[in-house]
């Protein structure tokens, strides 16, 4: 049994007339009937009951008949399901973000991605660190990743997304937190709050070469991997912190975000995915990525 015989019985036993049915299939009537005498001697039994006047199913065609639309529903499905994944609609995408865009980017991005793509499952992890959201992609648990540079480049393709200023988190009761700006070197006294160092994260030499561009060595770096307790750390009056403006999404209280007169001092968001990559979801996925960030509305120092 072919799927060419198997419509043909189909549209037959719609139809019930040959005549009809040839012509819906774009057959002779001749070539109609010789495939469900084929299809008849293939599965020894006889699916319509012949006469002069009418065509009918017996009950071996009744019977095929109902596995018979199973079966073409089943190819129609399988069809669709790849033409699908061929434009990028389907399949699963695994997705990184470093911790201070896990906040800002990774809830649009992952709202836009469901209304425009339902179908695509998404495999979304936040609070990552850059070397393991480089290993994940290049090692294929990971499809896509944003991350801070510097990044070695090596089997990766990077995409700048945008540009952000850093900004100085300080307990909300904290005097210097009205300040319209703040020269950096006011906190040269304080504890700093980052994240790790050890080549871990840029955020830590962020902050080194910020504060040795004011003139001062941090005096204590308290070390957390998490930006949501960095934040918490802030306010809880364990130290200060040198973060990017993005990081007011997180919304903790108890924290106020005050731009720095040392305005130069920014941090960039790259976009990486394997410099190989072929599959349509990901490149899809990378696309409207990069199209959110960019169209999304700069984050407020204050």
């Amino acid at each position: 049994m072919d799927l060419r015989q198997l419509t043909s019985f189909t549209v037959l036993a719609q139809e019930l007339h040959f005549g009809r049915a040839a012509a819906r299939l774009h057959l002779a009537q001749p070539a109609l009937s010789q495939q469900i005498r084929q299809l008849e001697k293939q599965l020894g039994s006889t699916l319509f009951a012949r006469s002069t006047r009418r065509v009918e199913l017996t009950e071996a065609g009744a019977l095929l008949l109902d596995r018979a639309h199973a079966i073409l529903a089943l190819i129609e499905r399988a069809e669709d399901e790849q033409a699908r994944l061929a434009q990028g609609r389907l399949g699963t995408v695994g997705i990184g973000f470093i911790g201070t865009a896990t906040y800002d980017v990774l809830p649009g991005v992952a709202r836009e991605l469901r209304a425009g793509l339902p179908d695509l499952r998404l495999d979304l992890r936040g609070e990552m660190l850059t070397p393991e959201l480089v290993a994940g992609v290049l090692d294929f648990s990971l499809d896509v990743a944003l991350m801070r540079p510097p990044v070695d480049p090596s089997g990766l393709h990077l995409v700048p997304l945008r540009t952000e200023p850093l900004v100085a988190a300080l307990r909300a009761d904290d005097p210097r937190a009205t300040a319209g700006a703040l020269d950096l070197t006011t906190l040269a006294a304080d504890a700093f709050v980052s994240h790790p160092s050890r080549r871990l994260s840029s955020m830590h030499q962020s902050l080194l070469d910020t504060c040795r561009a004011a003139g001062f060595e941090p005096r204590e770096i308290i070390e957390v991997r998490e930006t949501s307790t960095l934040v918490t750390f802030v306010a809880a009056g364990m130290g200060v912190a040198l973060v990017p403006a993005s990081v007011r999404s997180l919304g903790l209280a108890g924290v106020v975000y005050v731009p720095l007169t040392q305005g130069s001092a920014t941090v960039d968001l790259v976009m990486a995915t394997r410099a190989a990559e072929t599959a349509p979801g990901v490149r899809l996925v990378a696309g409207l990525i990069e199209a959110h960030v960019r169209n999304a509305p700069a984050a407020p120092s204050v």
